[in-house]
């Protein structure tokens, strides 16, 4: 019998198509079932979420609603309160302008007061001429303001009166230092830091009028005349000023973001930028801080802001180190190693390590970054840089008048024969051979400012930073040291070879601590008010 094998082949190919289609139904199945239980567990969480949701709604919305009770309930015990230490404050006001101050009254009670009185010019005058008692003041201030009737409005009196004669010329300064006192006693720093716009805790007429006076204090930042330029310490205060009123709505917040970006170096300006609500926006504003050269600023920012990891501390020490020895060097080629060049260039050098010294122990990042061949560094400069005061001083000396001929006719003692010149005696020097590391009062350095730094690669020589030449100490320029005769009269100098310049000109600007000049010593007051570092 024959066999069809086309039926037989067709056969198969049917099964195998019923196959094919089966598998591909039981696959799309699973698929449906597999999506159909995702979407039925998925309801289920949201459903529990939402659940979860509710209750904790539930639980605030009682939780408010007796914190509201509370709150009603304790109005009256409140106002009553409020009302008895209003005439509290009013009977000592009264008592204040009926009886006067009397001379040899302490500091804490004369601040008191003013305070009691809201006589802002009288405090301003008062603190202007407490100065040199700057830390009494700092630490009394506080309390004195307590003492107010309205402690928001005293300052605000005080900031428009400084504000009005900004474009003056005399006492300016110390109105400002004595304004920015009272702003940081009204709205510290530290309370500041780590929020976002506050919202303003006073009466909206006080709020109303913070906004005129910071509208005025603007315009005349801007204006081009007299007393339009403003400092780190100025622009501090405005911003705390912004910040603690809830003021940001009222300003350009590029305006803002440009005065936190120029006057970074302020140690709390990291506090009063998160204060504005540049949160989120601190990472762009540690970027271009980076990229103008300011890597410290950078440190401080990243640190207060939390970005740490994204901006790592040591790598911006690192690169400010780098660009800083980078930019000394220049200056010392460009100089052609001059004398000007080498003290330029050590200045230059000096001021960026101490920078980072302070920065590394702010930070606590001794265990990160070594600074102890920073600090030998440093020790180095300065005393190249005493070496180089010493020198010059010996220099600028007028020759000994009195000849040192040969023979009999001299009269010298010394013999027959010529005698070599012997210059001038340099004067006696102190016990300290150079200044202390941490000296106070530092011969100022020329001023250069961070952007000028170089960022492109650079390799150092083996041999150190600079590769010139150092100037010869004083002895081997003459020659060595001379025998001394006690015939020639002793000279003696007013001023120590520390205090002399170049040209035998006092280096520092003090006047020697107040031992023979009565005038005020602003150098030898307290630092601002806004200065942390």
């Amino acid at each position: 019998m024959a066999i069809d094998t086309d039926r037989v082949q067709k056969l198969f190919d049917s099964l195998e198509a019923q196959k094919t289609i089966l598998s591909s139904c039981t696959q799309l199945y699973k698929t449906l079932s597999n999506h159909f239980s995702s979407l039925q567990h998925s309801l289920s969480q949201k459903s529990s979420s939402l659940d979860s949701k509710f209750q904790a709604l539930e639980s605030d919305s009682k939780k408010t609603l007796e914190s509201l009770d509370q709150r009603e309930n304790s109005i009256p015990e409140r106002e009553s309160s409020a009302a008895a230490r209003i005439e509290e404050q009013r009977e000592a006001a009264l008592s204040e302008f009926e009886k006067a101050v009397p001379e040899n009254a302490e500091l804490s009670e004369c601040l008191k007061s003013y305070c009691r009185k809201m006589d802002s010019s009288g405090l301003l005058r008062f603190m202007v001429s407490k100065r040199k008692e700057s830390m009494s003041l700092r630490s009394e201030i506080v309390s004195a303001m307590e003492e107010s009737v309205d402690s928001a409005r005293l300052v605000l009196d005080a900031v428009e009166e400084f504000v009005s004669q900004k474009s003056g010329k005399v006492g300016i300064p110390d109105k400002r230092w004595a304004c920015g006192m009272l702003m940081q006693a009204l709205f510290p720093a530290a309370e500041l830091g780590g929020k976002t716009v506050p919202k303003p805790a006073f009466a909206r007429s006080v709020v109303e009028r913070a906004a005129r006076v910071a509208e005025l204090w603007k315009g005349k930042m801007g204006d081009g005349g007299e007393g339009s330029m403003i400092g780190p310490t100025e622009a501090a205060m405005f911003m705390q000023m912004v910040a603690g009123f809830g003021l940001k709505p009222k300003f350009d917040e590029e305006f803002l973001r440009k005065q936190v970006l120029e006057f970074a170096s302020r140690r709390d300006m990291p506090k009063l930028a998160i204060a504005l609500g540049f949160g989120e926006k601190m990472g762009d504003i540690i970027d271009e801080l980076v990229k103008s050269g300011k890597e410290i600023e950078a440190v401080y920012f990243a640190s207060e802001s939390g970005l740490t990891e994204r901006f790592s501390p040591v790598s911006l020490l690192k690169s400010y180190l780098h660009n800083s020895r980078k930019n000394a060097t220049t200056i010392l080629k460009n100089g052609n190693y001059s004398t000007a060049a080498t003290e330029e260039s050590g200045n230059v050098e000096l001021n960026s390590i101490k920078t980072i010294i302070k920065c590394v122990e702010d930070h606590k990042l001794e265990s990160e970054f070594s600074i102890d061949s920073l600090r030998k560094r440093a020790t180095q400069l300065e005393k190249a840089k005493v070496e180089r005061k010493k020198s010059s001083a010996g220099a600028s000396k007028p020759p000994n008048k009195r000849a040192h001929g040969g023979g009999s006719g001299s009269g010298s003692g010394r013999g027959s024969g010529p005698s070599a010149f012997r210059p001038a005696k340099a004067p006696k020097f102190s016990n300290s051979t150079y200044p202390s590391f941490g000296r106070r009062n530092p011969a100022p350095p020329p001023q250069h400012s961070p952007a000028g730094r170089y960022s492109g690669p650079f390799s150092y020589p083996a041999q150190g930073v600079y590769d010139g030449p150092t100037p010869p100490p004083y002895a081997s320029t003459y020659g060595g040291p001379h025998p001394q005769t006690p015939t020639i009269p002793q000279q003696h100098y007013s001023l120590s070879v520390d205090d002399m310049g170049a040209g035998g000109m006092r280096a520092s600007g003090s006047y020697g601590g107040q031992t023979s000049y009565n005038a005020y010593d602003y150098a030898a007051a307290a630092p601002p008010t806004y200065h942390t570092q």
